[in-house]
């Protein structure tokens, strides 16, 4: 049988060998928001936990305002929601004038967008007048706010943290040690500094640090924490379905949204799952899912939980912009084997950068991991991965097992989460 897999923009077609056992573990379906527009207004109206926007602006009374938008690693339809939202608050503050506003474009620890890619982003004609500037957690200036219960210092670009009313726009979307994106992580960890972001994520060792946690999350509940400590008093939020149409946007108190938005996401995302398999076909869900290889390992990671110890998997991950962060390059150079960056990084300790390395070989040391991508041999073999032919490998992994494997299908791997039924 002929399946259809996301790669980059486009399709691969891989071709199954008949004398197996399929089953195809997708998302549920929802239909689209008819008018991001009309619900965007609605939602700013009669926001969740807080006051209504016009009233919740005028008594604060801000002389400068501050937007966190998330960069384009994240298909967000951030444009349509800039546009009503300047238009909410000018309305909602007339005497505000558009230089007192700034845009933070959040990357986390992502190098900053381009020129070109900022224009797309947050475009002159919708932003005529505002600020929009680029986070960079290692130059950008900073705002220190405290120290959580954990001991993440919350240290956030102050471009954002200066303002007198601060708004965060993100996505809702399963993560692999957060829980659910969204919230307050898209001004926390977006524009945060290295040092915040660091500590954050070295909680993700904690048992209930997994994809669709929230509870006792200590990584998603130490971002809560910092967000209010930040004091950021808006949140608008989006789930987007596996075609990246938008199937629910709520605005309002950063934590209540996202409780609220998760339970949508998980009932798109979250997949039963009977028993495990032997192999699993994974496609991270195409661009920007597969954009490099830094975020093709939650794809890995996530599909792999469908699967038996020791079985089989086949990743589809173009990676057109290539390996996507040079700290885990240089990392994951210095070793051999997965199993020598296990035992390094348990020496080292938490590091940003290096810790992916660490969760790639996780993977790699329990699992078989065959991958089709577009990066060059040499790069591959240095993050451990073997390139292969899709349907040469499927092929011989199916001819050699003794008997008829079970296989799945995970065509949106980086969003797809399993429980047991």
């Amino acid at each position: 049988m002929d399946v259809e897999l996301k790669y980059n923009i486009g399709q691969r077609v891989l071709c199954i060998p008949e004398k197996v056992d399929v089953s195809l573990l997708r998302p549920s379906s929802r239909p689209p928001l008819s008018s991001i527009g009309d619900v965007l207004e609605t939602a700013l109206a009669d926001p969740l936990g807080c006051e209504k926007f016009d009233k919740l602006a005028r008594s604060i009374a801000p002389k400068r305002v501050s937007i966190a938008v998330p960069d384009e690693t994240r298909q967000m339809p951030v444009r349509k929601i800039l546009g009503i939202l300047l238009k909410t608050i000018y309305t909602a503050l007339p005497d505000l004038n558009p230089s007192a506003l700034t845009i933070v474009i959040g990357a986390g620890l992502h190098p900053p967008s381009g020129q070109e890619a900022q224009e797309r982003i947050a475009p002159r004609e919708i932003t005529t007048g505002c600020r929009v500037v680029q986070h960079d957690a290692f130059t950008a200036g900073m705002v220190d706010f405290g120290v959580t219960k954990r001991g993440t210092p919350v240290r956030i670009n102050a471009n954002f943290a200066e303002a007198d009313l601060k708004i965060v726009v993100g996505q809702i979307d399963p993560h692999q040690f957060v829980g659910f994106t969204g919230g307050a992580k898209g001004a926390v960890i977006g524009c945060g500094a290295v040092e915040s972001i660091e500590h954050n994520h070295g909680l993700m060792f904690d048992e209930k640090a997994k994809v669709g946690c929230l509870d006792g999350n200590p990584v998603r509940e130490d971002i809560n924490e910092a967000g209010e400590l930040a004091g950021i008093d808006l949140a608008i939020n989006v789930v987007l379905d596996a075609e990246s149409k938008v199937v629910r946007l709520l605005a309002g108190e950063p934590v209540t949204v996202l409780k609220e938005g998760a339970k949508t996401c998980a009932a798109l995302y979250g997949v039963p799952l009977e028993h495990k398999y032997d192999i699993v076909i994974a496609s991270c869900g195409g661009h920007p899912k597969d954009i490099t290889l830094y975020q093709a390992q939650k794809g890995l990671n996530l599909a792999s939980q469908a699967l038996k110890q020791g079985g089989k998997i086949l990743l589809f991950a173009a990676c057109s912009q290539g390996v996507g962060d040079e700290t885990y390059f240089d990392y994951v150079s210095r070793f051999s084997t997965p199993k020598d960056v296990l035992e390094d990084f348990e020496k080292l300790g938490f590091k940003m950068g290096a810790h992916k390395a660490f969760l790639f070989a996780r993977t790699l040391t329990q699992y078989d991991v065959a991958t089709v991508s577009e990066l060059d041999a040499n790069t591959m073999n240095k993050c451990h991965l073997r390139a292969v032919d899709p349907d040469v490998v499927i092929r011989q992994w199916v001819d050699g097992f003794g008997g008829r494997p079970r296989v799945a299908v995970v065509p949106n791997a980086n969003t797809t989460y399993f429980y047991p039924k």
